[in-house]
């Protein structure tokens, strides 16, 4: 760089909380919204007449808005002024919450959802970027901590919030709720948002933008929707495939090239911004398939309520946003070492989703509160050292660009957990299933004692002979095909326990270093 180097000015006082606590706000509303829409689906399908393929593209479609801004934020951010790029997200996350509301008919909410991403995307990846701007360097720990809570909290809150707003209200009101906030928002964005100096590109690269679309929308619709079009036996979803991978191929070629690129991939040479982001995606992989088998787990396998099971998870969230908060003042000593910390935290998080896998029948609240509690300590203890480290070094453009891309690989992540999830769930479902219904045989006592029993409960009832016994396999199939879902479910849970573990060689390529004032300097490997 040319010419002196002036120490930058942060914010100071209630002017610097403001702007975080905007910024916070701003980021947990984009993930809150993501999430509240999923419990409100069976309403929405009744008050639209909509499928339950056609109602998924309410979800779809904010997720593919979403997937095309979140990397585009820095370049947009730059082009616009970030002051005046994160207004312009929140009127338009705002007015389209608006729309979604008033909307009457299936394609016209799929349509303002779509929107409704567009502006989300930017809210998420800026308001990472904005936080992390209003620290110095050597707090870099303690923005990430005050980010890491909006990204726990939303996704608990968010299925509670929506739930309760639909049981009460309607559907419509988990986006009218949103207006009021977004207006104050904007306001207080457009007074307390600093704008970067000097970070506007000489030209756009409006062939970057469209590959970059043609990568990730196909990718996001491949990974949404391929369980239910059964993946590769699908024209349409094989299509998505190869048009992702074509793109991403150029996209890629293009990036490196071009001068001053949309997405600045370069950033990767950083050894350490690769291996967080390599790290937030299993991170992403591994949250989003557990919370996605959770609900599915507790309302199938243990009879749990919709509101049960969204109340269970807030008060572990909001421990594991205490822990964030301890973790960051923790980091700030500067004998703690960063490595050691990940890898505690990715070994406590283990350590909550292997007990998961002896869950019984009879297991009910009280026996997760414990791995929970155990898992908030984990996931802090995880990703605020990683976050850190992966940003150490960074400041301007370059943060917005990084923190866009680690948003990206966590949503990507997620939506890959989800579809690995799923898949993963399917066959264990086939395999348990087949080794199950191998011992309903009549050489087998316990199952034909079982039988009978059932059947002499309704000859007793006044059925007859015939019919008794047809009702008595039909209870004895139900029996098994829940004590099934209970097994699959429950070899899910070893599975990431033990696949997470992954994660402490990656940590143990990275090495923190510092410069002479302190900073965290560029992390190399050993």
């Amino acid at each position: 760089m040319e010419g002196t180097l002036q120490k930058p000015e942060y914010l100071t006082g209630s002017a610097k909380w403001i702007l975080v606590i905007t910024a916070l706000s701003c980021g947990l509303l984009e993930i809150i919204d993501s999430t509240v829409v999923n419990v409100s689906l069976r309403e929405m399908m009744g008050s639209l007449g909509a499928t339950t393929l056609e109602i998924a593209w309410v979800i779809t479609a904010y997720a593919i808005g979403n997937v095309i801004t979140i990397p585009l934020s820095s370049m947009l951010s730059n082009i616009l002024g970030r002051k005046t790029y994160f207004t312009l997200s929140v009127i338009i996350f705002t007015f389209s919450s608006l729309m979604c509301g008033l909307s009457a008919s299936l394609w016209t909410l799929v349509l303002w959802r779509f929107i409704q991403g567009l502006g989300g995307g930017g809210l998420l990846s800026t308001s990472q970027s904005i936080i992390a701007d209003a620290f110095p360097p050597e707090k870099l720990a303690t923005a990430t901590a005050i980010f890491g809570v909006g990204i726990l909290i939303g996704p608990a809150v968010g299925p509670v919030l929506g739930g309760y707003i639909t049981d009460n209200w309607s559907w419509h009101w988990i986006f009218f709720i949103n207006v009021p906030i977004g207006i104050v928002a904007a306001f207080l964005s457009w007074s307390f948002v600093p704008d970067l100096i000097n970070v506007k590109p000489k030209k756009i690269d409006w062939t970057g933008i469209i590959l970059l679309i043609t990568t990730l929308c196909p990718l996001q619709y491949f990974l949404e929707e391929g369980a239910n079009k059964y993946w590769f036996q699908s024209r349409e979803i094989t299509a998505c495939f190869i048009i992702a991978m074509c793109s991403l191929a150029a996209f890629i070629w293009r990036e490196l090239t071009f001068e001053e690129p949309a997405v600045n991939i370069k950033l990767y040479k950083n050894f350490n911004l690769a291996m967080g982001h390599l790290m937030n995606l299993i991170l992403g992989m591994a949250l989003m398939g557990m919370f996605f088998i959770f609900p599915l787990f507790t309302q199938v396998s243990l009879g749990w309520t919709a509101t049960q099971q969204g109340a269970f998870l807030i008060p572990s969230t909001i421990f594991s946003a205490v822990c964030m908060v301890i973790v960051s003042k923790a980091l700030n000593l500067k004998w703690m070492n960063y490595n050691i910390v990940a890898i505690i935290g990715i070994c406590l998080f283990s350590a909550f989703i292997i007990p998961l896998s002896f869950s019984s029948p009879d297991s009910n609240e009280s026996n997760f509160y414990g791995p929970f509690f155990i898992s908030s300590i984990g996931r802090a203890a995880f990703m605020i050292p990683v976050m850190s480290m992966a940003l150490s070094g960074l400041r301007g453009k370059d943060l917005a660009q990084a923190t866009g891309l680690s948003n990206i690989m966590r949503s990507l992540g997620g939506a890959t957990g989800i579809a690995l999830m799923g898949i993963f769930i399917n066959h264990e479902n086939a395999f348990v299933k087949s080794s199950m219904i191998s011992y309903i045989n009549p050489y087998n006592s316990i199952a034909t004692e079982r039988v009978a029993a059932f059947s002499q409960t309704f000859l007793a009832a006044g059925y007859s002979p015939d019919d008794a016994t047809r009702a008595a396999y039909q209870i004895l199939d139900s029996a098994m095909s829940k004590q099934q879902a209970l097994v699959s479910y429950d070899n899910a849970y070893m599975f990431v326990g033990v696949a997470i573990l992954v994660c402490i060689p990656i940590i143990l390529l990275i090495k923190k270093k510092k410069n002479d004032s302190g900073e965290l300097a560029e992390v190399t490997a050993h």
